[in-house]
């Protein structure tokens, strides 16, 4: 069933939403049970793969990135600014979204930062393990139908996301206090798995991932899915802002020239949950072994696993249906292994047949972060 504005309502007072805070921020409760904390302030919240348990990671400890603090936002006069290249600027509230068609999309989202810990030397910036990301049901009106709406011209290029939290970055400086942004080419915008969502597995948006509306950006790492959406901007030139230039890009080579381009889609990539780094395996009995593998645009073709290091290598089984902009479970039976160290390897491959390298590419600087990282583990 559509959700009406009278649900959204209230729905979100009951969840505290209209003042900023999240699901469960309330004394004595606990609003992200398990999370392991990267940043207090923003909070920054890492989910511990350790805990997963199926496809969709509940609101609760879906990990939480956060650039600034969370803004104090209230339903009843929030508007959706849509301006720029366009032949009508608009203002949308929430009810006037609630009566454009819905879509409901399972979509996994990934920090362009996630497994930022394996990098050597250390790297600037949060240091995540292989937590920051999760898979969850979004459902909210695609931005093509606001697009529309607002009749794009001819001479679109980008489109430029802005959220309603703005702050000051000292490294690398920011041109004193700026919103975040994201822009994605014209084409994206118009594709049907870039959503404006509005719920989150079923439930109202929690404040912590965007309310009352974030984007969606399937198959793109998580800098596009701007949270706490208030304006866009659709725009004739190519966007060159803050967060895609000096922030969130990568060297691409061309003709041997590197040069700046701002990350986008997501790399294949799979996580190995259980058993986890130092855990002891018992000594000739199977043990599972059990994960996750995200591809993107793309669906994962297979993912393989080796328990030498890299040396040899075995087909795991996929448990859940491959499919592009959400990740599939995967398990392998691991049998009769003997007594000693162990490197667990998993190793993803997608529909097209890109994989993960063996060793990280400095052009990526620190973000893109799928190279092999064996976790090591004791059999006896």
């Amino acid at each position: 069933m559509d959700l009406t504005r009278r649900d959204f309502v209230r729905t979100a007072l009951a969840t505290s939403v209209l003042s900023g805070l999240a699901i469960g921020d309330e004394p004595g409760k606990p609003a992200f049970p398990g999370l392991t904390v990267r940043m207090h302030q923003p909070r920054n919240l890492e989910f511990p793969v350790s805990e997963l348990k199926g496809p969709i990671i509940p609101n609760e400890q879906f990990f939480v990135r956060s650039h600034f603090a969370v803004p104090q936002l209230d339903v009843n006069t929030w508007k959706l600014k849509v301006e720029g290249a366009i032949g009508k600027p608009l203002e949308l509230t929430i009810s006037e979204l609630l009566k454009l068609p819905q879509k409901t999309m399972t979509a996994t989202i990934e920090c362009a930062g996630n497994g930022r810990v394996h990098l050597t030397p250390q790297a600037l910036g949060l240091q995540w393990g292989q937590g920051a990301v999760g898979n969850a049901e979004w459902t909210g009106v695609t931005l093509a139908s606001v697009l529309n709406a607002a009749g794009v011209k001819k001479t679109a290029v980008d489109v430029v996301l802005e959220g309603a939290d703005s702050g000051i970055i000292a490294n690398p400086p920011s041109p004193g206090a700026i919103p975040f942004s994201r822009s994605i080419p014209i084409e994206k915008a118009n594709r049907d798995e870039v959503l404006l969502a509005f719920k989150m597995n079923g439930e109202t948006l929690p404040a912590s991932h965007g309310f009352p509306l974030r984007a969606v950006v399937g198959g793109w790492y998580g800098m596009a899915s701007v949270k706490w959406l208030s304006r866009i901007v659709v725009s004739d030139k190519p966007y060159q802002g803050f967060w895609q230039t000096l922030d969130y890009s990568f060297f691409e080579r061309r003709d041997g020239q590197p040069t700046l381009v701002p990350v986008q889609a997501m790399s294949p990539k799979a996580i190995l949950a259980r058993p986890g780094l130092s855990e002891i395996v018992p000594a000739g009995k199977t043990s599972r072994l059990f994960g996750a593998a995200w591809a993107g645009e793309n669906a994962i073709d297979k993912v393989d696993i080796s328990v030498d290091g890299g040396k040899t290598w075995a087909k795991a089984k996929l448990l859940t249906d491959p499919k592009p902009f959400q990740w599939v479970l995967w398990e392998y039976l691991w049998e009769n292994p003997t007594k000693g160290e162990a490197a667990i390897v998993a190793k993803a491959t997608d529909s097209k047949g890109a994989t993960q390298p063996a060793t990280r590419d400095a052009d990526r600087r620190t973000y893109m972060i799928n190279h092999l990282v064996p976790t090591a583990v004791i059999v006896k």
